[in-house]
Protein backbone atom coordinates (compact mmCIF):
# COMPACT_ATOMS: atom_id res chain seq x y z
CA UNK A 1 0.00 0.00 0.00
CA UNK A 2 1.21 3.45 -0.63
CA UNK A 3 2.07 5.08 2.18
CA UNK A 4 0.45 7.85 1.93
CA UNK A 5 -2.59 5.73 2.38
CA UNK A 6 -1.08 4.37 5.40
CA UNK A 7 -1.49 7.30 7.78
CA UNK A 8 -4.89 8.14 7.11
CA UNK A 9 -6.11 4.23 7.62
CA UNK A 10 -4.24 4.13 10.98
CA UNK A 11 -5.79 7.24 12.07
CA UNK A 12 -9.30 6.37 11.01
CA UNK A 13 -7.99 2.72 13.01
CA UNK A 14 -7.13 4.91 16.13
CA UNK A 15 -10.02 6.90 16.61
CA UNK A 16 -12.48 3.85 15.60
CA UNK A 17 -11.06 1.64 17.78
CA UNK A 18 -9.89 3.16 20.71
CA UNK A 19 -12.81 6.03 20.85
CA UNK A 20 -15.14 2.79 20.56
CA UNK A 21 -13.13 0.92 23.21
CA UNK A 22 -14.48 3.21 26.05
CA UNK A 23 -18.19 2.89 25.24
CA UNK A 24 -17.63 -0.96 25.24
CA UNK A 25 -15.59 -1.36 28.50
CA UNK A 26 -18.48 1.00 29.67
CA UNK A 27 -21.22 -1.47 28.64
CA UNK A 28 -19.07 -3.84 30.43
CA UNK A 29 -19.47 -2.21 33.35
CA UNK A 30 -23.17 -2.23 33.17
CA UNK A 31 -23.58 -5.68 31.89
CA UNK A 32 -21.64 -6.89 34.65
CA UNK A 33 -23.93 -5.45 36.69
CA UNK A 34 -27.16 -5.41 35.18
CA UNK A 35 -27.27 -8.16 33.02
CA UNK A 36 -26.62 -12.15 33.01
CA UNK A 37 -23.68 -13.26 32.94
CA UNK A 38 -24.72 -14.66 29.65
CA UNK A 39 -24.82 -10.95 28.36
CA UNK A 40 -21.94 -9.84 30.49
CA UNK A 41 -19.68 -12.43 28.48
CA UNK A 42 -21.00 -11.30 25.23
CA UNK A 43 -20.39 -7.86 25.80
CA UNK A 44 -17.23 -8.54 26.72
CA UNK A 45 -16.69 -10.55 23.66
CA UNK A 46 -17.83 -7.90 21.59
CA UNK A 47 -14.62 -5.68 21.94
CA UNK A 48 -12.78 -8.63 20.23
CA UNK A 49 -14.97 -8.77 17.65
CA UNK A 50 -14.86 -5.03 16.90
CA UNK A 51 -11.37 -4.69 16.93
CA UNK A 52 -11.07 -7.73 14.29
CA UNK A 53 -13.98 -5.32 12.04
CA UNK A 54 -11.69 -2.26 12.43
CA UNK A 55 -8.30 -3.95 11.60
CA UNK A 56 -10.22 -5.69 8.32
CA UNK A 57 -12.30 -2.76 7.26
CA UNK A 58 -9.25 0.20 8.57
CA UNK A 59 -6.01 -1.17 8.37
CA UNK A 60 -6.78 -4.75 5.39
CA UNK A 61 -5.28 -6.97 7.95
CA UNK A 62 -7.10 -10.65 7.47
CA UNK A 63 -6.43 -13.41 10.11
CA UNK A 64 -6.37 -16.99 9.53
CA UNK A 65 -6.17 -19.86 11.26
CA UNK A 66 -4.23 -23.44 10.64
CA UNK A 67 -5.09 -25.91 12.94
CA UNK A 68 -7.77 -26.60 15.67
CA UNK A 69 -7.93 -26.93 19.33
CA UNK A 70 -8.99 -30.25 21.33
CA UNK A 71 -12.15 -30.58 23.04
CA UNK A 72 -12.37 -29.77 26.69
CA UNK A 73 -9.95 -27.11 28.85
CA UNK A 74 -6.52 -26.90 27.56
CA UNK A 75 -3.61 -24.95 28.68
CA UNK A 76 -2.77 -22.73 25.84
CA UNK A 77 1.16 -21.17 25.75
CA UNK A 78 1.00 -18.43 22.74
CA UNK A 79 3.66 -15.94 21.13
CA UNK A 80 3.08 -12.78 22.57
CA UNK A 81 4.27 -10.11 19.25
CA UNK A 82 2.30 -7.26 19.55
CA UNK A 83 -1.30 -6.07 21.56
CA UNK A 84 -2.69 -7.28 19.01
CA UNK A 85 -3.21 -11.02 20.27
CA UNK A 86 -4.15 -9.94 23.85
CA UNK A 87 -7.04 -8.48 22.36
CA UNK A 88 -8.03 -11.40 19.88
CA UNK A 89 -7.77 -14.33 22.32
CA UNK A 90 -11.03 -14.79 22.55
CA UNK A 91 -11.70 -15.12 19.02
CA UNK A 92 -9.13 -18.22 18.78
CA UNK A 93 -9.61 -19.86 22.17
CA UNK A 94 -13.14 -19.85 23.33
CA UNK A 95 -14.23 -18.15 26.88
CA UNK A 96 -10.65 -18.32 28.17
CA UNK A 97 -8.92 -17.37 31.06
CA UNK A 98 -6.07 -15.53 30.84
CA UNK A 99 -2.77 -15.06 32.81
CA UNK A 100 -2.42 -11.21 32.73
CA UNK A 101 0.35 -9.37 34.37
CA UNK A 102 -0.99 -7.38 37.84
CA UNK A 103 -0.75 -3.90 36.26
CA UNK A 104 -3.29 -4.78 33.91
CA UNK A 105 -5.69 -5.28 36.70
CA UNK A 106 -5.21 -1.71 38.03
CA UNK A 107 -6.60 -0.07 35.08
CA UNK A 108 -9.80 1.44 36.17
CA UNK A 109 -12.84 -0.28 35.06
CA UNK A 110 -11.31 -1.95 32.89
CA UNK A 111 -9.51 -4.24 35.55
CA UNK A 112 -12.55 -5.10 36.81
CA UNK A 113 -14.24 -6.40 34.54
CA UNK A 114 -11.19 -8.66 33.47
CA UNK A 115 -11.41 -10.24 36.89
CA UNK A 116 -14.88 -10.81 36.91
CA UNK A 117 -14.13 -12.33 33.04
CA UNK A 118 -11.12 -14.33 33.94
CA UNK A 119 -8.22 -13.31 33.89
CA UNK A 120 -5.91 -14.64 36.25
CA UNK A 121 -3.75 -11.96 37.73
CA UNK A 122 0.10 -12.74 37.80
CA UNK A 123 2.25 -11.16 40.47
CA UNK A 124 5.59 -11.54 39.43
CA UNK A 125 8.45 -12.05 42.53
CA UNK A 126 5.43 -12.54 45.38
CA UNK A 127 6.10 -15.87 46.56
CA UNK A 128 4.40 -18.82 47.58
CA UNK A 129 1.00 -16.95 48.76
CA UNK A 130 0.76 -15.09 45.21
CA UNK A 131 1.53 -18.55 43.71
CA UNK A 132 -1.40 -20.27 45.67
CA UNK A 133 -3.99 -17.61 44.85
CA UNK A 134 -2.95 -17.23 41.06
CA UNK A 135 -3.69 -21.56 40.90
CA UNK A 136 -6.76 -21.36 43.15
CA UNK A 137 -7.95 -18.85 40.17
CA UNK A 138 -7.11 -20.39 37.50
CA UNK A 139 -8.40 -24.59 38.86
CA UNK A 140 -11.96 -22.25 39.16
CA UNK A 141 -11.42 -21.48 35.26
CA UNK A 142 -10.60 -24.91 34.62
CA UNK A 143 -13.51 -26.19 36.86
CA UNK A 144 -15.97 -24.13 34.65
CA UNK A 145 -14.69 -26.19 31.74
CA UNK A 146 -12.68 -23.16 30.14
CA UNK A 147 -8.93 -23.06 29.08
CA UNK A 148 -6.48 -20.84 30.42
CA UNK A 149 -3.98 -19.13 28.28
CA UNK A 150 -0.39 -17.91 28.74
CA UNK A 151 1.80 -16.13 27.10
CA UNK A 152 5.13 -18.45 28.30
CA UNK A 153 8.01 -15.61 27.25
CA UNK A 154 6.25 -13.42 30.00
CA UNK A 155 5.82 -10.07 27.73
CA UNK A 156 6.00 -9.18 23.91
CA UNK A 157 8.63 -10.05 22.47
CA UNK A 158 9.89 -8.82 19.13
CA UNK A 159 9.22 -10.47 15.45
CA UNK A 160 12.42 -12.61 14.65
CA UNK A 161 13.65 -12.56 18.86
CA UNK A 162 13.43 -16.00 20.28
CA UNK A 163 13.04 -15.36 24.19
CA UNK A 164 13.44 -17.88 26.78
CA UNK A 165 10.76 -19.11 28.38
CA UNK A 166 9.64 -17.54 32.02
CA UNK A 167 10.80 -19.93 34.63
CA UNK A 168 7.10 -20.14 36.03
CA UNK A 169 5.75 -21.64 32.49
CA UNK A 170 6.71 -25.29 33.38
CA UNK A 171 5.76 -25.30 37.20
CA UNK A 172 1.55 -24.05 36.26
CA UNK A 173 1.74 -26.56 33.48
CA UNK A 174 2.54 -29.28 36.15
CA UNK A 175 -0.02 -27.81 38.76
CA UNK A 176 -2.85 -27.61 36.44
CA UNK A 177 -2.24 -30.81 35.04
CA UNK A 178 -3.77 -30.09 31.68
CA UNK A 179 -2.57 -30.95 27.47
CA UNK A 180 -0.76 -27.80 26.46
CA UNK A 181 -1.45 -26.47 23.51
CA UNK A 182 1.45 -24.22 21.75
CA UNK A 183 0.05 -21.51 19.29
CA UNK A 184 2.14 -19.10 17.06
CA UNK A 185 1.43 -16.12 15.97
CA UNK A 186 3.15 -13.12 13.55
CA UNK A 187 1.61 -10.30 14.26
CA UNK A 188 4.83 -8.75 15.26
CA UNK A 189 5.43 -7.04 11.59
CA UNK A 190 2.01 -5.77 10.66
CA UNK A 191 0.68 -4.70 13.96
CA UNK A 192 3.38 -3.94 16.21
CA UNK A 193 3.97 -0.42 14.84
CA UNK A 194 2.63 2.79 15.28
CA UNK A 195 2.03 2.80 11.32
CA UNK A 196 0.45 -0.77 11.67
CA UNK A 197 0.01 -2.45 7.66
CA UNK A 198 -1.93 -4.45 5.66
CA UNK A 199 -1.74 -7.95 4.69
CA UNK A 200 -2.02 -11.67 6.98
CA UNK A 201 -1.75 -12.56 10.33
CA UNK A 202 -1.86 -16.39 10.56
CA UNK A 203 -2.28 -18.63 13.81
CA UNK A 204 -0.83 -21.62 13.80
CA UNK A 205 -2.18 -24.24 16.24
CA UNK A 206 0.08 -27.18 17.31
CA UNK A 207 -0.95 -30.43 18.48
CA UNK A 208 -1.53 -30.86 22.69
CA UNK A 209 1.40 -31.82 24.57
CA UNK A 210 -0.11 -34.48 26.89
CA UNK A 211 0.35 -33.43 31.12
CA UNK A 212 3.15 -34.98 32.88
CA UNK A 213 5.84 -34.43 30.49
CA UNK A 214 9.08 -33.60 31.87
CA UNK A 215 10.18 -30.35 32.07
CA UNK A 216 13.03 -29.82 29.67
CA UNK A 217 11.03 -31.78 27.10
CA UNK A 218 7.68 -29.77 27.37
CA UNK A 219 9.80 -26.59 27.39
CA UNK A 220 11.71 -27.16 24.48
CA UNK A 221 8.46 -28.48 22.66
CA UNK A 222 6.46 -25.49 23.45
CA UNK A 223 9.14 -23.08 22.79
CA UNK A 224 10.07 -24.44 19.07
CA UNK A 225 6.07 -24.40 18.13
CA UNK A 226 5.56 -20.94 19.09
CA UNK A 227 8.37 -19.84 17.34
CA UNK A 228 7.44 -21.81 14.38
CA UNK A 229 6.30 -18.37 12.34
CA UNK A 230 9.48 -16.16 14.24
CA UNK A 231 11.04 -15.48 11.29
CA UNK A 232 12.84 -12.07 10.74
Amino acid sequence: MNRLLLVPRNLAFYAAFYGGSVFIVLACVVTLFLASRAVFVRTVHSWSLYHRWCMRNLLGIRIQVEGSLPEGPVFVAMKHESFFEAIDIPQVVPFPGVFAKAELMRIPLWGMVGDRYGLVEVQRDQGAKALRHMMAAAKRITGEGRSLTIFPEGTRIAHGVRAPLQSGFAGIYKLLGLPVVPIAVNAGPLYHRWLKRPGTITYRIFPAIPPGEPRDEVEQQVHAAINALNTP
